[in-house]
């Protein structure tokens, strides 16, 4: 008997593993994971993550996040269509950085990263919780006690920073 109540629980816990998916406009995929997303939910997420990385303020006019959205998905911006594009080109050299460490790989980490605590908190792996010493959200895992779990630490763009 123990031995099927195992099997079920690797079973669920299999199962449980989903991708995100939001739509298909864009694709984000590492290892077995495929992250789908529709144009909006993609864009906020990119905005986001410009802005946690101190590189933007929020509210990106359209122009600005056409250029940001280009950047994310082909890694370089050819032809700007806003001063962030015309920004980026000109600071290219801080922001291209080591391969895996430049300003397009943390935005693409940075969206990957909050569709994984997404779907994490979908499925019932995660709880978010409001830490009142920080005052911040974070994430909880509900079967493992109140503890807090650590986000690895990303770096900031802010002395190459967008100012509109």
């Amino acid at each position: 008997m123990p031995a099927a109540g195992k099997a079920s629980t690797v079973e669920r816990k299999t199962t449980q593993r989903g991708n995100y998916e939001s739509g298909t406009d864009y694709v984000l995929e590492y290892g077995d994971l495929r992250f789908a997303f529709n144009e909006r939910d993609f864009s906020q997420r990119i905005e986001q993550a410009a802005v946690r990385l101190g590189f933007a303020t929020p509210g990106l006019s359209a122009p600005e996040l056409h250029d940001l959205l280009h950047l994310a998905v082909s890694g370089e911006i050819e032809e700007p269509s806003s001063g962030l594009g015309i920004h980026i080109m000109n600071h290219w050299e801080d922001l291209s950085g080591a391969s895996n460490q430049g300003f397009v790989h943390w935005l693409r980490r940075l969206v990957f990263r909050g569709a994984w605590l997404d779907q994490r908190v979908k499925e019932g792996e995660l709880d978010i919780v409001f830490d009142e010493q920080r005052q911040s959200f974070g994430y909880i895992q509900p079967d493992r006690g109140p503890e807090m779990i650590e986000l690895a630490r990303e770096p900031s763009w802010r002395r190459v920073a967008y100012r509109s």
